[in-house]
């Protein structure tokens, strides 16, 4: 998106705070990768624990990061946005429906009207 001449990024606003149609805010990028990571990580604990037992604490989290974080990044937190995206995309062309019926039904009301 560009206002005013200067490209913006996906997470800034321009002056009127108005931010690029379909990126979801900071806010939903952060909820939605921690809720790509947190199973990942939870079920990726509960897998290792049996054959990470004796290892060190940075070890078992150094092994567990290098599969969870490639993964959330390249594959879960992309499908959670376009999930996002799409079910925000839906929500705003119901409400752009029932916005179009409403004023035509105030259209005919006023035609019918003696």
């Amino acid at each position: 998106m560009e206002h005013e001449g200067k490209a913006l990024a996906a997470d800034e606003t321009d002056t009127y705070h108005h931010r690029s149609p379909g990126v979801a805010s900071v806010h939903v990028r952060a909820v939605l990768t921690w809720c790509a990571i947190f199973p990942m990580v939870a079920v990726g604990m509960t897998v290792m624990g049996p054959f990470t037992e004796d290892w060190h604490p940075v070890l078992r989290a150094l092994a567990l990061t290098l599969v969870v974080v490639p993964i959330a990044v390249y594959v879960a937190v992309p499908r959670l946005l376009l999930l996002h995206s799409r079910l925000g995309n839906a929500a705003h062309q119901r409400t752009v429906r029932r916005k179009e019926r409403r004023s035509a039904r105030a259209a005919r009301r006023r035609t019918s009207r003696p």
